[in-house]
């Protein structure tokens, strides 16, 4: 994990520092233990075995249950705190990754997958909460460990140290170099599990398409490639895993033989006692598992690198579309909204062309033409979704990359052709438009919106929860409750875009009289499929290849013989 990455992650971590300060004594209290028990052996086996001191034998095994007890609780401490503010911090980071990515604009969605954008909140934050876990517990426990047993070490016989210090370095050599693969493959194999997390998702919420077809066979293949193109990556990962502690302990047991044998000698020939070497001993097995668990963490550590530069990358993600320094708050707008040669692309594809219109408050302006024309391209501009490339769109005069996004966002109720509900309860899904709304609000807009009477005849009315996506409802229904929200919602500017697209010809009829209800007394665009739905609209705009061609009502656009007549006849030919 390099400095600025784990820099970020103790600023997240700063808030909880008496958590960690606790958990942090508290493994400066297990190492030292190490290191007092390693060095105690020696002047205890001459007590015992020298001057036969019985006093002491009897109450060494009550002193080493006593040590073990308070090393227990201690490390209990060090696990507790540490994990608790690790899941603090962790929580804190996974706010910041969601609050983030609800700022970002729709281009930045437009090329991620869901999935993938929740496993990185989900899995990715998690598997850094583990490494967060292991920076404090390994480094200062096994750390402190280390030390305190390495210093006993060195102190009973430098030269056998020497021996047995030569072997760490080695150790973390290789360690570092297992790491960098570890973090490398850990970040592709989180990569792959978003690819995994996104057919999840697509599945789940495409359930009906995909038995309508029969495909599910067909999908879970597909699963199941993605989930072996997955274990790829995790299975070099866990190759390498496996391989550092085997070959940590072969360099371990390099210098366990080598201190035996030299240490061995050293006693036969009377230059160190047995006590002292039996002491040694002692130490230098136990600074081998301090090391060998600081080298798995650093392990983890690493995968927890890969994970945390995944979600430091939403983090960082600068939105598109932010506040001029001048930006002004519009508090009502009176609906009037002009396009003054707009020009938008995605990329080099160019959508809009010099688009120009007028739309006075309370007038119905339609837009009408083929698929692809850039009809809901135009109205996503206006929402401000994207910004212009030339040109200038306004609201009352005023240019909407001037006003405040968030008052702009106010004046403009979309209703959109791809029905947006909420697992949550019909009345939460129409105070969407409105939470401040109260209960009599709700229902005068379910009135106004002719879903009164089906949320009525529902066992538990308005406290109805709907399921996700609103699947107990009929398409109608679902409309309704959209078009309850926009009413609710009360703004100045109302966006249709194909809100009757998707329904049965009495479900439009219903839905129809309630859109009559919501576009009163607003500045409306809409977007139609069915031309019978806008034949009374103030204005009709037909586009096509993102320019403006035609422009009128509709009885003047037949006269003019041109895309828009033609459009009619294809529609109406069988009517």
């Amino acid at each position: 994990m390099n400095s600025s990455t784990f820099s970020r992650i103790i600023r997240y971590s700063r808030p909880y520092w008496w958590r960690i300060a606790i958990s942090t004594l508290a493994s400066i209290a297990v190492g030292s233990m190490d290191g007092a028990f390693a060095y105690l052996v020696e002047p205890l086996l001459k007590k015992i075995f020298a001057t036969r001191d019985l006093t002491i034998f009897t109450l060494l095994p009550a002193t080493v249950f006593l040590i073990f007890c308070i090393r227990a609780v201690c490390r209990f401490l060090n696990d507790y705190f540490i994990r608790t503010a690790g899941e603090l911090a962790v929580q804190e980071i996974r706010n910041d990754v969601y609050r983030n990515s609800m700022r970002l604009g729709l281009r930045f969605y437009h090329g991620q997958t869901t999935g993938g954008l929740m496993s990185r909140i989900l899995n990715d934050v998690a598997v850094m909460q583990n490494g967060i876990a292991n920076v404090v517990t390994s480094v200062c426990r096994d750390g402190f460990s280390a030390i305190s047993l390495l210093a006993v070490i060195f102190f009973r016989n430098w030269r056998l140290a020497l021996i047995t210090f030569l072997v760490i370095p080695v150790t973390i050599i290789f360690a570092q170099k297992i790491g960098k693969r570890i973090k490398r493959l850990s970040t592709e194999s989180q990569e792959k599990m978003g690819d995994v997390a996104a057919i999840l998702q697509e599945t789940f919420s495409g359930i009906k398409v995909v038995k309508s077809f029969g495909l599910e066979q067909w999908e879970v293949d597909r699963f199941k490639e993605q989930t072996r193109s997955y274990y790829h990556f995790v299975r070099k990962n866990i190759k390498y895993n496996s391989l550092s502690s085997p070959i940590a302990e072969l360099i371990t047991a390099f210098g366990i033989s080598s201190v035996i044998w030299i240490g061995g000698n050293m006693v036969l020939h009377g230059s160190m006692t047995s006590a002292e070497f039996f002491s040694f001993l002692t130490a230098m097995a136990l600074v081998y598992k301090p090391v060998k668990s600081l080298n798995g963490s650093y392990n983890t550590i690493q995968t927890s690198a890969g994970a945390a530069t995944r979600i430091f990358e939403i983090i960082d993600e600068k939105p598109e579309l932010i506040d001029a320094p001048d930006a002004v708050e519009m508090v009502r707008s009176k609906g009037d909204v002009t396009f003054s040669q707009v020009s938008f692309s995605y990329g080099e594809d160019a959508v809009l062309k010099d688009i120009s219109l007028q739309a006075k408050s309370g007038e119905i302006v339609a837009l009408v033409g083929p698929s692809g024309s850039g009809k809901t391209t135009l109205v996503s501009l206006l929402s401000r979704f994207y910004d212009v490339a030339s040109g200038a769109i306004r609201i009352d005069g005023l240019d909407i990359r001037n006003i405040r996004m968030e008052s702009l966002v106010r004046q403009i109720a979309l209703v959109d052709q791809e029905i947006t509900l909420f697992n949550d309860t019909l009345a939460n899904n129409i105070r969407y438009g409105n939470f401040a709304a109260t209960d009599g609000e709700v229902e005068a807009a379910a009135r106004a919106a002719f879903a009164h009477d089906f949320i009525a005849a529902l066992p538990e009315g308005y406290a109805t929860n709907i399921g996700d996506r609103g699947v107990r409802l009929s398409g109608g229904q679902r409309q309704r409750i959209c078009i309850a929200r926009a009413i609710l919602k009360d703004a100045p500017i109302l966006i249709l875009d194909e809100a009757t697209s998707a329904l049965d010809t009495e479900s439009e009829q219903t839905v129809q009289k309630a859109l009559n209800n919501l576009m009163t007394n607003r500045t409306t665009f809409v977007i139609a499929h069915r031309l019978s739905t806008i034949l009374h609209a103030h204005k009709i705009l037909v586009l096509d290849g993102g320019r403006i061609v035609e422009q009128g009502a509709h009885a003047g656009l037949l006269e003019q013989g041109g895309l828009y007549k033609r459009l009619c006849e294809m529609q109406f030919k069988d009517v």
